[in-house]
């Protein structure tokens, strides 16, 4: 009788970095039934090995914004696989998408069918995603019930992790406070961390006096509490972490000792200019989400007709192209790499279950080429930068199955 092997698979000689147990070393890493079964150098006896030598072995990467209810939101929505698990990611947030009234769909046509692992910070606002950015009168305060959007949250506590809502001046020109008011209300009885949009979303409304984009921030911030999650701090859009006169808003330093965290929201928001500003003033995000979404995402089936929309992307982008942005701003690795791991699965309340090689845990497994030398990496102000260092997604592995990136979205780096 033939004797058992002891692993299914087993990736050899890969630069393996886990924050969660403080590993980062040339080891092997070996799956067996779905689960980790041990990470250390030279393991053998495996029926399935894969030779990853030269790459990064990394827990299934977590992107912390990502918009993938397809349709029901309209041409805002992408399909989870491709940005999932064929673009080397294995659990996606999805920020603001479903609401109290469309949840029940999202569970079934998102969540359900994808591959990917999928969580969800609940929408404050009745509309959800639905198209919002072309019609923003639907998300005053009279757009928002909070006790249907709590007890929906609490009614689905395996999937929502959060409340998503919005600090921008376009929306503070409209209803002041009191739309954001009822959203950390919400937050509050759900007992959920509220994630808040920064820098400008929607167009100021016609006739009335502007609101001071700066005030913002100190104006919120007595509302929050620590776990709360200030987004897109790189934006090039007012409103955002860096002022009016181009120096960091005061405050952000404040909001930090508050116990707030900051996602990076790269997406059509992200600046080099303002990340160098941001960083350089000490100010280090805690999570890195990608913000796809189809407004700033060519589909190579699609036609020209978002093309105009303001937030049109200059190129495609990916996590893992995100993760090549910061170290092109000068953030290392090993302070890149907990963002979408350890630090992103510590958001979700999840530190047990995802973004780490844990034995036992379930065999979320990102694996990404990591290349040397030089490329240019162009944001959506069209300022351009040299990356020396590009990470690109090769394959994942999601509950120990393998999947290839191999999504049409996945950008091409342009050589310098």
């Amino acid at each position: 009788m033939q004797q058992q092997q002891p692993f299914d698979l087993v990736l050899k000689g890969g630069r393996v970095i886990d924050p969660a147990q403080g590993i980062d070393g040339i080891c092997d890493v070996a799956i067996s039934g779905g689960k980790i079964v041990a990470v250390a150098p030279d393991l053998s006896g495996s029926a399935e090995a894969v030779d990853v030598r030269g790459a990064l072995v990394l827990p299934g990467l977590i992107d912390t914004h990502a918009h993938v209810f397809r349709h029901v939101t309209g041409r805002f929505g992408l399909d989870a696989d491709m940005v999932g698990v064929h673009s080397g990611v294995t659990t996606l947030v999805d920020q603001g998408g479903p609401s109290l009234m469309t949840f029940p769909a999202f569970r079934s046509y998102a969540v359900e069918p994808a591959a990917s692992q999928i969580y969800a910070f609940l929408s404050a606002y009745l509309v959800g995603g639905m198209e919002g950015h072309y019609y923003p009168d639907l998300y005053g305060p009279h757009g928002i019930d909070v006790d249907g959007t709590v007890k929906a949250a609490l009614a689905n506590r395996d999937l929502v992790k959060g409340i998503k809502a919005h600090a921008e001046i376009g929306g503070f020109s409209r209803w002041g406070m009191e739309a954001f008011r009822l959203a950390k209300q919400i937050s509050r009885e759900a007992r959920l961390p509220l994630y808040i949009h920064f820098g400008q979303l929607w167009p100021l409304p016609e006739g009335e006096s502007r609101v001071d984009p700066d005030r913002i921030l100190p104006d919120i911030l007595d509302l929050l509490e620590p776990g709360d999650v200030l987004a897109h701090p790189f934006t090039r859009h007012p409103g955002g972490f860096v002022g009016q006169d181009g120096r960091v808003h005061p405050m952000v330093g404040e909001a930090i000792a508050r116990g707030l965290k900051i996602d990076v929201g790269y997406g059509s928001h992200f600046s080099f200019a303002m990340a160098r500003k941001v960083l350089d003033a000490g100010i280090l995000p805690d999570t890195l989400g990608a913000d796809m979404h189809g407004y700033n995402t060519h589909l190579p089936s699609d036609g020209a007709a978002d093309q105009a929309h303001m937030f049109a992307g200059a190129t495609n982008f990916s996590l893992a192209s995100a993760m090549t942005g910061l170290l092109a701003c000068g953030v290392s690795l090993e302070k890149v790499v907990p963002m979408v791991t350890s630090n992103a699965a510590a958001m979700l309340g999840l530190a047990d279950e995802v973004g780490t090689l844990r034995p036992g845990a379930t065999a979320d497994v990102s694996v990404l080429a990591d290349e040397r030398g030089r490329w240019v990496l162009r944001d959506n102000e069209g300022t351009e930068v040299t990356a020396s260092r590009l990470l690109r997604p090769l394959f994942c592995l999601r509950a120990g199955k393998r999947f290839d990136a191999d999504a049409q979205i996945l950008p091409v780096a342009r050589a310098a």
